[in-house]
């Protein structure tokens, strides 16, 4: 897991990565609400990141399959 340091990471990981986990540390206190709240509104754009997020699955269950 990464960290989210701003606005716009928070932004992109959903819109480009579709993640389903925000990570924020304890110095981002103070922004969490805002990052927290663009990060929940914000929707996955599909499309060419649609592809790279169904590789990434993709190995995730191959790796699964032969490990679970």
């Amino acid at each position: 897991s990464t960290i989210v340091p701003s606005e716009k990471f928070a932004r992109l990981c959903r819109q480009h990565n579709n993640v389903n986990v925000l990570c924020l540390g304890e110095e981002q206190a103070a922004e969490a609400p805002a990052l927290v709240k663009i990060w929940l509104e914000t929707e996955f754009e599909g499309g060419r990141h649609a592809t790279r997020v169904g590789k990434i699955s993709a190995c995730e269950q191959s790796a699964c399959s032969t490990t679970c």
